[in-house]
């Protein structure tokens, strides 16, 4: 039997590639941003960018264009780049475009699938441990999950997208609210449980209604009328 053939190409050991300085940057400052470790008010200079991410100022400057069209910042030349805060307007914006899609989609979530009902209570399972280690972005982000799944399962690809849009703005709003309200997450989990519920026992009426108060909470917080 004749030998069997080796490879002769030398083993790849070269590190894999990193991302592009510019996107290095952009993760770095938005992350940041949606994690509250750069606050609303807070003024970045190009020069601690470039130092803390280590690149040169020409991505950090491409960086903050595009943070700056997606509205997270807005550049001062010759200063930096300040933090946007949330503003109440802004609160209540998303707050009114959740309500319309996320009602909607519960009333067409029922009567809801196996699939749906087991995706959401996992994701129930995971927030009330991620609340129990005190990891409020984690919980903001599972929470997120939570109501994208119940968009997701209404097959309608165009709401789908429009709240796929939402998703930075209610991560960075869902992380100050619990920073602000730790008294809220219990209830806000029992809320979530209470629309689980609703959509296992097939009640398109109580989805909505609890959507509604679930979603609605937010507008009054920033309204000052914490309910």
């Amino acid at each position: 039997m004749p030998p069997v053939p080796t490879s002769t190409a030398p083993a790849d050991h070269s590190p894999a590639k990193q991302p592009p300085a510019a996107e290095r940057v952009y993760a770095h400052i938005k992350d940041a941003v949606l994690q509250r470790r750069y606050e609303g008010g807070m003024l970045l200079t190009e020069g601690e960018l470039a130092e803390a991410v280590g690149v040169s100022r020409t991505p950090v400057r491409e960086a903050l264009l595009r943070l700056e069209v997606e509205g997270l910042i807005r550049l001062y030349p010759k200063k930096g780049a300040l933090v946007l805060p949330v503003s109440a307007q802004e609160i209540a914006d998303v707050v009114e475009t959740r309500l319309l899609v996320e009602q909607h989609a519960a009333a067409k979530a029922v009567p809801a699938t196996d699939a749906l009902v087991a995706e959401l209570t996992d994701l129930l399972a995971t927030m009330q441990e991620q609340a129990a280690s005190g990891d409020l972005a984690a919980v903001s982000v599972t929470d997120r999950a939570f109501h994208a799944a119940i968009v997701r399962s209404a097959g309608n690809q165009i709401l789908d997208r429009l709240y796929e849009q939402l998703r930075d703005r209610q991560l960075r709003m869902g992380v100050a609210v619990m920073h602000a309200h730790p008294d809220r997450i219990a209830k806000n989990i029992t809320e979530h449980a209470e629309i689980l519920d609703a959509l296992r026992a097939g009640d398109a009426d109580a989805a909505t209604a609890v959507v509604h108060r679930h979603v609605s909470w937010v507008r009054h917080l920033a309204q000052g009328d914490v309910r």
